[in-house]
């Protein structure tokens, strides 16, 4: 790749990382190009987008955004997946689509700053959706106290925890996140192939 083209992908990447609500950081060696193509739709249908990107531009995309933590999760075959809108669904998509596909693997998330370890992805995956929090929210507040604190007191606490702020953040406008640009996994390779073209550059 020229020069000038590295430039642009890492200007891509970067301002795909300083776009998107939240980035998750997958390995798909394994998967058939088919198990591929489901897990591209899963994610589309969730509101965000699935890329595949050269690991050195990545980390390069990654420093220029200030972003610390996520070089040990840049090797290998890796792609990105920029959720667009609600971070939780985007979790949740991953994580279904992993229950059924052992080759998956879910490396770690980045959400307002933050690097999320593969369980804090996991259990953000377990929160419902925000239209459905609000409209339990708004249900109870209708609702006699001694079942609105019922209500509540069935959430999970660290989910409702993770959520309200990630509600605050979303309202302030501090998420950062992606919306990629670079590389896409080619639907007529095998993935394989895709994954060592990957770690030779």
């Amino acid at each position: 790749m020229a020069r000038p083209e590295k430039v642009q992908a890492v200007a891509d990447i970067r301002e795909g990382l300083e776009g998107a609500e939240a980035v998750f950081l997958t390995e798909y060696r394994g998967l058939t190009v088919q198990a591929v193509q489901d897990l591209r739709k899963a994610v589309r249908e969730s509101g965000a987008e699935y890329k595949v990107v050269k690991m050195t531009l990545a980390k390069l995309a990654a420093a220029d955004a200030g972003i610390e933590g996520l070089d040990e999760y840049l090797s290998g075959p890796t792609a990105l997946a920029f959720a667009k809108s609600d971070p939780v669904t985007t979790a949740k998509a991953l994580k279904d689509f992993s229950k059924d596909n052992e080759a998956f693997i879910l490396k770690a998330g980045f959400l307002s700053g933050d690097i999320l370890s593969p369980e804090e992805v996991s259990k953000l995956a377990e929160i419902e959706p925000r239209e459905v929090l609000l409209a339990k929210i708004a249900g109870a507040a209708k609702a006699p106290l001694f079942k609105a604190a019922g209500m509540f007191g069935s959430f999970n606490r660290d989910a409702a925890s993770m959520f309200s702020q990630l509600l605050d953040k979303k309202e302030s406008g501090e998420f950062v996140g992606a919306a990629a640009e670079e590389a896409s996994l080619p639907a007529d390779e095998s993935t394989d192939t895709a994954a060592d073209k990957a770690e030779e550059e």
